[in-house]
């Protein structure tokens, strides 16, 4: 079927955003077809391309991650031509996305009310870590800070442990994609009003309603605690150790409840008082774990997933490694992770999993190389070879 193009076609970004918060917002944008024009700091540009080991000839994999189908130029913003130059772009941008801390912005003479002042029609993301107002909004931040305070780590980690960070970098990634959906919100509501917009974050007001059922028990008196893979509310619903690794099982009702028990030959579970309804369950979850986790690590995880999910339909999965997890027969299926040819070397790319019948999405060019751009986005700008050259000559580039 013939496709309308990508839905973001023709929209301009200007992301002077660095690391992940603004990167993965723009990302996202540029997945569905918009123009990112990813301004940075002459000479040394984003921070996340120096994020590592490892490197691969001078690059980091990072930000390869965060920074597909984006076009790279470099701006001193410190210079009056620079700033002028930021000006002409944002004069013709949709979008313009920042994460300064509260404050910077208006130092660098790049704040809403000066980019409004040169396009009133531009959608201005400004992410910060505790947003432009309260108590904390000078503070630094960074995703390791607010998962503590956001209360994530209280949750994650064994009982008997301390309290523990997810394994990448959530608050982080969860900011940015509350960031895209606002700035898309802000746009589709410009097509309809023909006004630009201000879309104000932080961090962590972006990671709280991510809390969801352990915010539902504090809202009750309850003080959720740290349950390793356990669930709060249902049971078994977590990791269980099998001969030769770890497996998930998930029975998130009564008959799921009977089949497993069956599947796994101890049909004498279900009329256990301790384990009858879901409530009971969970009362008793240690008493649960030490009953099925001595029958589970009798097999492999390959063979418990045969009984389980393709004989009794049991949700239940694997635990894999990152490698594991972005190379198997499903993923390949699904072309989620494919690769490009750039700069003479192969660039693993991760698709973003929105998939349309009537447009298309999906990324078209690998990550920049800082500067790559210069020339080009100001040629299609409009500004002659003379000009260009006058704005290298003012340093506004960089250093050869």
């Amino acid at each position: 079927m013939a496709t309308d193009g990508h839905v973001l076609d023709g929209v301009t970004v200007l992301d002077l955003s660095t690391f992940v918060t603004g990167g993965f917002c723009s990302l996202m944008l540029a997945n569905q077809g918009a123009d990112v024009i990813k301004v940075e700091r002459p000479d040394a540009g984003d921070d996340n391309r120096h994020s590592g080991p490892p490197f691969v000839d001078g690059e980091s994999p990072y930000f390869w991650t965060v920074n597909y189908d984006k076009r790279s130029i470099e701006l001193n913003l410190k210079t009056e031509e620079g700033l002028a130059a930021l000006y002409d772009l944002a004069e013709e941008a949709d979008v313009f996305i920042q994460n300064y801390r509260p404050g910077t912005a208006e130092k660098l003479n790049v704040a809403y009310d000066d980019i409004r002042g040169v396009n009133e029609e531009v959608v201005y993301c400004a992410i910060s870590a505790f947003g432009q107002t309260g108590p904390w909004s000078q503070r630094p931040g960074y995703d390791l800070l607010v998962q503590g305070m956001s209360g994530i780590m209280s949750v994650t980690g064994e009982a008997d442990g301390r309290p523990v960070k997810v394994g990448l970098p959530q608050t982080d990634l969860i900011t940015a994609m509350w960031s895209a959906f606002g700035i898309v919100n802000a746009l589709y509501r410009r097509e309809r009003t023909g006004e630009g917009d201000y879309v104000e974050l932080g961090m962590l007001d972006a990671a709280l309603p991510w809390l969801t059922k352990q915010a539902g028990k504090a809202f009750v008196g309850e003080e959720p605690q740290r349950m390793g893979t356990k669930d709060p509310v249902l049971a078994p619903y977590q990791t269980f150790e099998t001969a030769d690794g770890h497996i998930n099982v998930a029975c998130l009702n009564q008959k799921l409840w009977r089949l497993f028990c069956e599947a796994i030959e101890r049909p004498e579970l279900t009329e256990d008082e301790r384990f009858e309804t879901n409530a009971d369950r969970v009362e008793n979850m240690d008493e649960l774990e030490a009953e099925l986790e001595g029958v589970l690590r009798e097999r492999t995880t390959e063979d418990w997933m045969d009984v389980l999910v393709e004989e009794a339909g049991i949700p239940a999965g694997p635990v894999y490694s990152v490698e594991e997890a972005l190379h198997n027969e499903q993923t390949e299926a699904r072309g989620v992770v494919r690769e490009m040819e750039a700069r003479g070397k192969t660039i693993p790319v991760i698709e973003h999993p929105l998939n349309y019948e009537q447009s298309e999405s999906g990324f078209r060019s690998p990550p920049p190389e800082l500067g790559e751009h210069n020339r080009e986005v100001f040629e299609e700008l409009g500004y002659s070879e003379a000009e260009i050259d006058a704005l290298a000559d003012a340093g506004v580039f960089g250093e050869d």
